[in-house]
């Protein structure tokens, strides 16, 4: 879970706590970062989301803890594998998405049986955020 960093050397893949307005811990947000200059940058598939997030707390938000892993499927999924590997490991990351993508598919179908629109709706959402993201 490697990619180099403008400095030359190697981001890894970890969650970290991101800091909002000296108030906010988001907890459990994907970051690459470099150990061997420090630079730290949100993970490309969640960076929109985060933005939305920090967006919804507006200017003055209340101090507080956020568990990001917790609202974004993405961050979940590799919450879930780093608890199974550390550091984060490309085919766990797969399994682990392949297992809450099943999930969220049974889920779909009980909520189409049930003809539920608004868990329809949450779950084509859970789903799309875990789409197109590439572990390697």
């Amino acid at each position: 879970m490697l990619k180099r960093c403008s400095c030359g050397g190697d981001m890894s893949l970890m969650l970290r706590t991101v800091i909002f307005a000296k108030k906010v811990n988001i907890n459990n947000v994907p970051v690459y970062n470099c150990s061997f200059c420090g630079r730290n940058d949100v993970f490309p598939g969640v960076k929109e989301d985060v933005g939305k997030l920090v967006g919804k707390l507006g200017n003055q938000p209340a101090p507080g803890s956020i568990p990001f892993d917790q609202v974004h499927e993405w961050a979940g999924v590799l919450s879930k594998a780093s608890n199974l590997s550390d550091p984060l490991q490309a085919s766990v990351i797969t399994r682990t998405a392949e297992e809450r993508v099943n999930q969220l598919l049974d889920l779909l179908l009980i909520a189409t049986s049930l003809q539920d629109e608004e868990w329809k709706k949450e779950l084509h959402s859970r789903l799309s955020q875990l789409s197109g993201h590439n572990v390697s």
